[in-house]
Order: structure tokens, then sequence, then C-alpha cells
């Protein structure tokens, strides 16, 4: 099935048959990793609301929920430079922080948030990532929880977006 979006065609890469389990399996791996943990879970906004909501269902231990939001995309291209458009709220000193994404490509946002997390003293720090682009990949930090790999193409749905729309579509589609 094909969307068209502003003036590109995009087509399903990933379906919702396939997200749904793998999310249950990850948040399944992330119970079991803080377990009697105090877990503060943060997710970027706004690309992984719908993968943070979804995910959260099946994380069985007791976590905060909190958010921050940065850009760093315009149109189909990332930027080089990161845009801190909402502050972290909560108090991370010695908690264990579960940093939640919908993508990782560059890296370059996620090492931004890295260190900004980082400088509140927390007593570790994990990624979970619905998706990962090894090909883009420009960092060493590692991924702990990887939902999809997939190449360096052009996605939206399930939380991603084109130029903020498409974000609402239950699959994950490619640019055509």
């Amino acid at each position: 099935m094909k969307k068209k979006i502003k003036e590109r065609l995009f087509e399903v890469y990933i379906p919702k048959e396939k997200i749904r389990p793998r999310i249950t399996q990850l948040g399944t791996q992330i119970s079991e990793d803080f377990e009697g943990k105090d877990l503060i879970i943060i997710g970027v906004l706004n690309g992984a609301f719908i993968f943070l909501a979804d995910l959260s269902r099946h994380i069985t231990v007791s976590a905060q929920v909190s958010f921050m939001r940065i850009s760093s995309y315009q149109g189909l291209q990332s930027t080089e430079s990161v845009e801190k458009k909402m502050e972290i709220n909560e108090d991370l000193s010695g908690k264990h922080v579960l940093v939640v994404e919908d993508i990782v490509d560059t890296g370059i946002s996620m090492n931004y948030l890295l260190k900004e997390i980082k400088t509140h003293n927390p007593s570790s720090v994990s990624i979970a990532t619905l998706l990962f682009k090894p090909e883009a990949f420009q960092f060493n930090y590692p991924l702990n929880y990887v939902g999809f790999e997939i190449p360096n193409k052009f996605v939206v749905g399930y939380g991603l977006d084109y130029d903020g729309l498409g974000r609402n579509l239950p699959d994950i589609y490619q640019l055509v």
C-alpha cells in the first residue's frame, strides 16, 4: 500500500503486525533489566510518543515517565545542529534513565541528549530506539534496545514524520 505525503510517495516498509510483537519483546527485556531499580523513562518528542506509549504498556516495573524535545530534521535531511525545545523537568540524580527515541540514524541528536542527561548525574543511561540505521551512525555509544535495524532510507509513520505529517500512520513507510 502506498501513501502520498505532500509531493512524496511512500510504501509500507514495516507493517504494524511486525511492530507490535517486537515492542512486546523489548518491554519484556527492559522489565527484566530494570527489575528493582529506580527507573525514569525519557521520551524524545515529538517522534517517540507513539513508540513510548506502546512500549511503556509492556514495561512491568515501576517507572516514572518524562519528556525532552529536540529538533534536528528539516524535510528529508538530518541537520548537523540540534536545537533543544523542551528541558528535562525531573531529578535524574542517582536514577536509572532509559531514553526512548523513534530513530537513531547519524546519532548526532542522541549524542546531544546523552551529554545533556549526564549533566544530571544519573546512575545509568540506556537507550531504546524503535529504528536504527547502522550505515548512517557516526558514534560508538551503545544502543541497548533496538526494535529494527534498517538501511539508510527515509521513513515515516508510527511517530516518524515528513515535515510534520505522517506520524499517525500505524505502519512504517519508506520513501519510494
